[in-house]
C-alpha cells in the first residue's frame, strides 16, 4: 500500500498575537499619560518685566580681621568683643547660614582667633571659614 507522500509545510510564525499586544500597550500608555498640564489649562497674560531680580539675596559674608594686637576689626571699623558678638548675633537672626571669615594675623596670638570662634559658637553661626594663603614654594 502507498503512502501518501505530502509536501512539507514551511514552518511560519504568526504576528497577528503580536501586533494586538503591541497595540495593546500603545493604547494603555496613551491613555495613562497627561496630554495637558494642569496650570497651563487657563489662558492666562503673564506680566512682563524688564530685569527679573530675586526677591531677597543672600548676605554678604562678615569678614572679621585680627590684628596681631588683639584688635578686632569688621567693615573697616575697629570693635570690641561685645560689639562683634552683637554683630554675630543679629545677622544670624537674619539669615541662619550666615558665613563669618576670620582672617587672623599669623603672628598674632592664638587666643584671638578662639575668642573670635567662640563668639559664633555662642550666636549659633556654624559657617565659620579660617582666611589663609598659600605659601608660596621658593627654588634653591
Amino acid at each position: 500500500m502507498p503512502l501518501k507522500n505530502e509536501s512539507a509545510e514551511e514552518p511560519s510564525i504568526n504576528l497577528t498575537p503580536m501586533v494586538d499586544v503591541v497595540m495593546l500597550l500603545i493604547i494603555f500608555f496613551l491613555v495613562g499619560t497627561q496630554f495637558n498640564k494642569p496650570e497651563r489649562q487657563y489662558e492666562i497674560n503673564l506680566p512682563t518685566v524688564s530685569d527679573a531680580q530675586p526677591l531677597t539675596s543672600l548676605p554678604d559674608e562678615i569678614i572679621v580681621n585680627v590684628s596681631k594686637t588683639g584688635e578686632f576689626e569688621v567693615n573697616g571699623q575697629t570693635i570690641t568683643v561685645d560689639e562683634l558678638e552683637s554683630t554675630f548675633r543679629d545677622a544670624q537672626q537674619r539669615y541662619e547660614d550666615q558665613v563669618v571669615i576670620i582672617r587672623g594675623d599669623g603672628e598674632g596670638a592664638y587666643q584671638n582667633v578662639m575668642t573670635v570662634l567662640n563668639l559664633c559658637h555662642r550666636t549659633r553661626i556654624v559657617n565659620v571659614q579660617l582666611a589663609n594663603r598659600l605659601e608660596s614654594q621658593e627654588s634653591g
